[in-house]
């Protein structure tokens, strides 16, 4: 273990760059220190020698010392919080405190703080201490600070979050691929208006209480159409693809209605006919129709509402509107347009803005029909029924060259990429591509971009599940052209983070789930579970941890957790029938992912799978023996054990409902496997369309056995 420079340790510190952590296997590893000096570079601070080491730190201390008020003030409802100001030494500092309805505070407790004060050069620069009061209601206020007469008031956003959320009542609820499951109306893919027909069938017929589809985040409208919902090129706003064109009011005005049907009846044929998902094809389409009827004039009532969605969105769905007619005209990929046009504040891209004014209000009014059709979506799941109704995913990142990155370049980290470590499924770590945010320079903006996202993710959804939400309290950073083995930890405000998230699900009286697979630190599920953010729980990967006999056995159901979202699957292992046939092993090994053997690893593999299957026996859900059941009969004792759970959501894959074999995605591949460009089959390779689904025997025993387990019976057939 080499020992590292104590200038580079203090310096990565107060970036909160980790210079050792613990591994998957629980072994403690140095982190080299050309991957801490390049991290430390994404932050904008040189730390290549002594020198530029301690001008680095002279350079935080005189940030910190020079700041009035710290950029945001984050508390919990209920608590006191601490915080401190900066004025010159000996003057003095009065404070007030504006509430979101207008009330004034004042007179918050000072408390005893002894830091000498500090040489700004021109001035001593004194610190007080004070207590922002427990009784605070939850929301956005301001504090301000005046000091002697001739200094500027200076002000700062306090951010006060609910103590925990309100758990859901417990239920369940289908996941879906929304693009790979295509109705015999859709645009030959899945779509908003089939999002909403499979939460009516899931609730009227097996009283499911949500419904849980992957992130629907904006693609580049340019071709290729990245397939990944994970690597949308932004997260603020909606993928257009996704859209229902008969399902805009406008449509009915439209002449020639009938030609588009029948556009709409090609592409849908094609669509079906082929083997995988082709979504340039279908954009080419459905875009061109988008355009016929983004030309149709709006009623009086319909031009205020659309004015008022582009009063709410401001300025962030302006530069969104004008990144995608950019992008249009010089591809996807910001690095690579005209230099002049690679900022959103250049007089190049006000000047482009303006001359396309109407291909910019094109992207804006798509982005007003998916906020129509997502309302709806959510709407119509609660009206039928559902307690929660539509949970949304909130992706990790998004494209370094997309419309997010370009506009807030300010508060993300060029040239470094998010991922993961190793762990025991992905042994070589993940690179996912992404340009992480920059903790320094979302606290200095107050939070807002991700106050601004989750909010708007909440708006018409009864939840969220944050994919890897374990990034919103570190997040593993690779350096430039580095393996993902060579990356670090950087620390996340998780306190400022978790709060906005608990804040805005609060406030739109929505739940959140956190995916907090993978390596975990075990304080951070305690954290979670103490603010009510429900955990996740995979069948495959719940082991007794505490059994010390060095075989890994099953966690029983009734130790699972309650405040979790529940799954024998997830979208990144293949569905269940495909799993039990050992496919994550045979194409991990076709794509060179394995790290041992491939015969080792089957062996493991069906070690894993002898201990479920005993377990299964154990709780009575399976007789006989399991070498002579077939997979439906499996399947079926698999998900009436997770429903032994306590877990408060317990979700079915509409992939396992329907006995596909697929996987819709590999970690750790791009185009070595058609990654999320799968349609829903069943198991004799047939496309099924969502009419099929809802006919499906095997879905209906499979909905049966979950409403059966959450203790609803209305409509639920087949519950053997």
């Amino acid at each position: 273990m080499t020992d590292l420079p104590a200038t580079l340790v203090e310096l990565a510190d107060r970036f909160g760059v980790a210079t050792e952590y613990e591994d998957w296997t629980g072994s403690r590893r140095t982190v080299a220190e050309a991957t801490i000096v390049a991290v430390l570079d994404a932050f904008g601070v040189s730390a290549r020698t002594d020198d530029d080491r301690r001008k680095a730190l002279a350079d935080c201390d005189r940030r910190y010392w020079s700041g009035a008020l710290p950029p945001v003030v984050v508390a919990r409802a209920g608590a006191t919080t601490t915080f401190w100001v900066h004025v010159t030494h000996g003057a003095p500092a009065e404070l007030t405190l504006l509430l979101e309805d207008g009330t004034v505070r004042t007179g918050l407790r000072q408390l005893e703080n002894n830091t000498p004060p500090f040489s700004l050069g021109d001035r001593l620069v004194g610190e007080a201490s004070f207590e922002l009061p427990a009784d605070l209601p939850a929301g956005y206020h301001r504090l301000r600070l005046t000091s002697s007469p001739d200094a500027e008031p200076a002000e700062t956003l306090v951010i006060v979050s609910p103590a925990t959320l309100t758990p859901p009542a417990r239920c369940w609820g289908p996941a879906v691929q929304l693009y790979s499951v295509a109705s015999e109306r859709s645009w030959g893919i899945g779509d908003l208006t089939d999002l909403t027909d499979l939460a009516v069938w899931s609730s009227v017929r097996h009283g499911a209480g949500f419904i849980l589809v992957n992130p629907l985040h904006a693609a580049a409208p340019s071709t290729p159409m990245e397939p990944s919902p994970y690597l949308p090129t932004s997260r603020r706003f909606v993928n257009p693809i996704y859209l229902r064109v008969e399902a805009i009011p406008e449509f009915a005005c439209l002449r020639g209605r009938g030609r588009l049907r029948k556009a709409r009846a090609r592409l849908h044929r094609r669509a079906v006919a082929a083997e995988l998902i082709d979504r340039d094809a279908v954009w080419q389409v459905k875009r061109a129709a988008l355009e016929e009827v983004y030309r149709v004039p709006r009623s009086a009532g319909r031009e205020l509402a659309y004015q008022a969605f582009r009063r709410r969105h401001g300025r962030a769905l302006d530069d969104f509107a004008t990144w995608c007619a950019l992008a249009e005209e010089f591809g996807g990929d910001w690095r690579r347009w005209p230099v002049d046009l690679r900022h959103p504040d250049s007089p190049a891209v006000a000047g482009y803005a303006a001359s396309h004014a109407e291909r910019v209000d094109f992207h804006r009014w798509l982005q007003w029909q998916a906020d129509d059709q997502l309302a709806a979506a959510q709407t119509t799941a609660c009206t039928v029924g559902m307690t929660v109704g539509v949970i949304h995913d909130l992706a990790v990142g998004v494209d370094p060259g997309g419309a997010d990155a370009w506009a807030l370049q300010d508060v993300l980290a060029a040239g470094v990429s998010a991922g993961a470590p190793p762990d025991e499924f992905n042994q070589l770590g993940q690179d996912w591509s992404q340009p992480p945010w920059r903790p320094d320079r979302l606290a200095e903006r107050a939070y807002e971009p991700f106050r601004a996202l989750v909010g708007g993710l909440l708006r018409h959804a009864g939840g969220v599940r944050i994919d890897h939400i374990i990034g919103l309290f570190r997040l593993w950073w690779i350096p430039p052209g580095a393996a993902p083995t060579e990356g670090t930890y950087v620390r996340y405000d998780h306190e400022a983070l978790i709060g906005i998230v608990a804040l805005e699900a609060h406030r739109a009286g929505a739940v959140v789930i956190g995916e907090d697979l993978g390596t975990v630190e075990p304080w951070v599920r305690d954290y979670l579970a103490e603010r009510q953010v429900l955990g996740t729980s995979i069948l495959w990967f719940e082991f007794d941890r505490a059994d010390g006999s060095g075989t890994p056995r099953p966690l029983p159901a009734e130790h699972w957790r309650e405040f979790c979202l529940s799954a024998v699957t997830t979208h990144d292992l293949p569905p269940t029938p495909g799993y039990l046939a050992g496919a994550h092993v045979r194409l991990r090994d076709r794509l060179g992912l394995l790290t041992r053997a491939v015969d080792e690893e089957l062996a493991a593999d069906r070690r894993q799978q002898r201990a479920w299957f005993d377990e299964l026996r154990r709780a009575g859900v399976l007789s006989g023996d399991p070498d002579g059941a077939d997979t439906d009969e499996l399947v079926r004792a698999l998900h009436r054990y997770l429903v032994r759970s306590p877990s408060r959501l317990l979700a079915l894959s509409l992939a396992d409902a329907v006995g596909d074999v697929n996987t819709q995605n590999q970690p750790g591949t791009t185009d070595e496997y058609p990654n999320w460009r799968v349609p829903l089959r069943g198991p004799d390779g047939a496309r099924l369309l969502l009419e099929d689904v809802f006919d499906d025997p095997r879905a209906a025993t499979l909905a049966g056995i979950m409403a059966a387990g959450v203790g609803h019976t209305r409509g639920a057939a087949g519950t053997a």
